[in-house]
């Protein structure tokens, strides 16, 4: 089945650069987490391209008068990580979208039956029509916990297509899911790897996001 949902590599030296740096298996923990930071501002920058709401305006500037577009303020983004790996890209995300209210969802993997179990929600009951939502998730490997997490959006009144997935990795398994799943969403990632292994990480991948991160 092709794909619906629409899937970004952006090609940028940056992101290929701090990709590698979180590839590579002798990079400390400090230094991945500096490679999240950047990964999450990088991909973030790509993909509020054509997503943040903007409005005309003219300005004084000191010469004369000049056409301008501003980002409105009025409405509403939220940026959703995924606990506990998608804080890492949390940062970076912060940075270009400073107005964005933050909301954690919790999702652990169970390792046997390799189905996310969901232990922290904070997500408001209702989302204003409109919202634009970034979600950060360093893997996308199974697509399980993605596509938990959107349930609980959907639910919750967010619109698919105003919403933005910021990955680092992500695989076929998990496009495929979403897409069966949500054929509207876009995804933001550094890689598309191909395989998953039977553990469900993603080969070869960056090993386990949050444990790099937070060195524990």
């Amino acid at each position: 089945m092709p794909l619906q949902l629409k899937v970004y590599v952006p090609p940028h030296p940056l992101i290929q650069h701090w990709l590698a740096v979180a590839r590579d298996a002798a990079t400390p923990s400090v230094l991945f987490r500096s490679a999240m930071t950047e990964l999450g501002r990088w991909l973030t920058y790509e993909a509020v391209r054509e997503w943040l709401p903007t409005y005309d305006a003219v300005v004084e500037s000191p010469l004369g008068q000049s056409p301008a577009t501003f980002v409105n303020a009025e409405v509403p983004i939220a940026v959703i990580p995924i606990l506990r790996a998608g804080l890492g890209l949390l940062e970076g995300a912060q940075t270009l979208l400073p107005l964005a209210s933050v909301y954690h969802l919790g999702l652990v993997r169970d390792e046997s039956t390799l189905q996310p179990l969901c232990y922290l929600n904070k997500l408001p009951e209702q989302f204003a029509p409109g919202t634009r939502v970034l979600i950060t998730d360093p893997m996308l490997a199974t697509g399980g916990s993605m596509v938990a997490a959107m349930s609980e959006l959907t639910q919750r009144g967010v619109d698919p297509s105003l919403t933005r997935i910021v990955s680092v990795v992500a695989a076929p398994p998990a496009l495929q899911k979403l897409n069966n799943a949500f054929p509207g969403l876009i995804v933001y990632t550094a890689a598309i790897d191909e395989v998953v292994n039977n553990q469900g990480f993603i080969v070869p991948g960056l090993g386990d996001a949050g444990d790099r991160t937070f060195g524990t």
